[in-house]
């Protein structure tokens, strides 16, 4: 199967596409060959993961190897729907480069957006415009349900304010997380999955409100706990 590939000190990638394509014909590899897009699906988001770790590590040796694989699973997926006659890895650039070129009429039109807040603006007009979202409620919806919630509601917010919902001062959000909590405290007896829901909804307001990033700030909490944590345990041997 691979008596003609030609072997390099360096590859780029045309050479990846004929390797994903050499492991996925009948005599590659039977795993490879097993793939769908649904059984590969988690392995999209864990690589994904990895170049955040990197990012945070400062890493640009480990960033290198974790961009790769996330590219690999780019062309994994183009892959399968190249076997199937939908699209392949050319039409998947092709996409991306209109997008940007469409979305950045600043740089490739005559539109003027000399701040970070009128590019902002312009690319979620332009972008709902693709969408074919009316309304905020419609590109609310457009939210993935996949993202980490604490993801999710925090680009929920960020919309909601936009349109003028809620408030983005601090005694406002102060006053939403107090009825929230408000709830929980009266009726200890009834605490479910809706108050806790509201709870932490209310939280990320606040956060959005300050500019605060709640999944990290949630995530970085976390390792603050694992060391208290591990005092604790110290103190119990």
């Amino acid at each position: 199967m691979t008596e003609n590939f030609n072997f390099k000190d360096n590859y780029n990638i045309d050479d990846l596409l004929e390797i994903m394509k050499i492991l996925r014909a009948p005599g590659g590899c039977p795993w490879d060959m097993a793939q769908t897009h649904a059984s590969i699906k988690k392995d999209f988001i864990e690589e994904t993961y990895e170049v955040i770790e990197a990012i945070d590590k400062e890493s640009p040796d480990m960033m290198k190897e974790e961009l790769g694989d996330v590219l690999m699973q780019v062309v994994f997926h183009s892959q399968i729907e190249t076997e199937k006659g939908n699209f392949n890895f050319d039409d998947v650039c092709d996409g991306i480069c209109k997008k940007l070129i469409l979305r950045h009429p600043h740089v490739f039109g005559s539109v003027e957006a000399d701040t970070v807040d009128k590019v902002l603006t312009n690319w979620d007009d332009i972008k709902r415009k693709e969408k074919n979202q009316k309304t905020a409620a419609d590109a609310m919806n457009a939210v993935p349900k996949e993202l980490p919630a604490l993801m999710r509601a925090e680009k929920l917010e960020g919309k909601a304010f936009k349109a003028g919902y809620g408030s983005k001062e601090r005694d406002e959000r102060l006053k939403c997380l107090k009825e929230s909590l408000d709830k929980v405290y009266s009726n200890p007896d009834d605490i479910n999955p809706e108050k806790i829901g509201r709870l932490l909804l209310a939280v990320c307001g606040l956060a959005k409100s300050e500019d605060i990033d709640a999944e990290e700030a949630l995530r970085d909490v976390s390792d603050e706990y694992i060391k208290e944590f591990s005092e604790f345990e110290k103190k119990q041997q």
